[in-house]
């Protein structure tokens, strides 16, 4: 779900750009069409987060306790929401990006939104010396700072997508921000959130730009996304250096009782595809 995250106003300094940064094709260049993040969620679970996913059919979703995300193809049929249902199951919901067509009749529709996608162009990327590492142990906190906050989906196992940062004020976790969606060479900054007691800090902008640095460092590009109707945010993003590359819609849908039931069998794509696992790897 887009993020609607305080931040910042401060704009860093403009810099020339570094010709060793990451860089990713325009939407209309000729590898636009084809681009990861055209459809980042299926592109992160049939590459660097294949270890989550789950497939019924043509259609892929994350993990259900890791994040509601879901990929349908881009023209999905009858037989393609048939196997949504049965991969998500009656009263399920389910919640889609850069979806092309409205769902069937009868699936009721309970949160849509126009969103757009941002790209980091010239940000100003640094560690945060105040910034510690999350991991499962502070997964408790992390749900209630985000229950405080509501900065979008953040469920007990997303902290598995990858790196979390948080910062803390006498011991009390008070913002913080992570990676979720990973196509191949990109990685999306999300569950980005301040405390209300420490608003205006500028503390969300200090964890964005050192989770950025983390990705840059491995040689992947920084992306996040945001609702268009969040003018502040996304101009607040904008200034720390990301640039639009696309817009997109995000939708929520409930899978309703008669939803038929597609004839696939559901797969664990790490079991078919790369051999016996456990989905309880954590992180990279």
């Amino acid at each position: 779900m887009p993020e609607a995250t305080p931040l910042s106003t401060h704009r860093p300094t403009p810099r020339a750009a570094d010709p060793s940064t990451p860089r990713l094709p325009a939407p209309g260049t000729a590898t636009a069409a084809s681009h990861p993040l055209d459809d980042p969620v299926r592109a992160s679970l049939t590459g660097p987060h294949a270890r989550f996913a789950q497939r019924r059919g043509r259609v892929m979703r994350y993990h259900p306790e890791v994040t509601p995300w879901l990929a349908l193809p881009d023209a999905p049929e009858a037989r393609d929401w048939a196997d949504v249902a049965a991969l998500a199951g009656v009263g399920a919901s389910v919640t889609v990006t850069a979806f092309r067509e409205p769902p069937p009749a009868g699936w009721e529709i309970v949160f849509h939104a126009e969103g757009v996608q941002l790209v980091d162009d010239t940000v100003d990327v640094a560690p945060d010396p105040e910034a510690v590492l999350l991991g499962p142990a502070d997964v408790p906190e992390m749900l209630d700072l985000v229950g405080r906050t509501r900065p979008g989906p953040f469920l007990p196992r997303t902290v598995e997508l990858g790196t979390y940062l948080g910062i803390r004020r006498a011991g009390v976790l008070v913002a913080m921000a992570g990676e979720r969606l990973h196509p191949p060479g990109a990685t999306e900054i999300s569950g980005v959130c301040t405390d209300q007691s420490v608003r205006g800090q500028g503390l969300a902008t200090r964890l964005v730009r050192a989770v950025a640095h983390g990705i840059r460092e491995r040689g992947e590009v920084p992306f996040l996304h945001a609702a268009a109707s969040n003018t502040s945010a996304v101009r607040l993003y904008e200034s720390l250096g990301f640039t639009l590359r696309r817009t997109t819609s995000f939708l929520t849908t409930i899978v309703p009782a008669d939803a038929p039931a597609g004839a696939a069998p559901p797969t664990d794509v790490r079991t078919r595809e790369q051999g016996t696992g456990s989905l309880e790897h954590v992180g990279r």
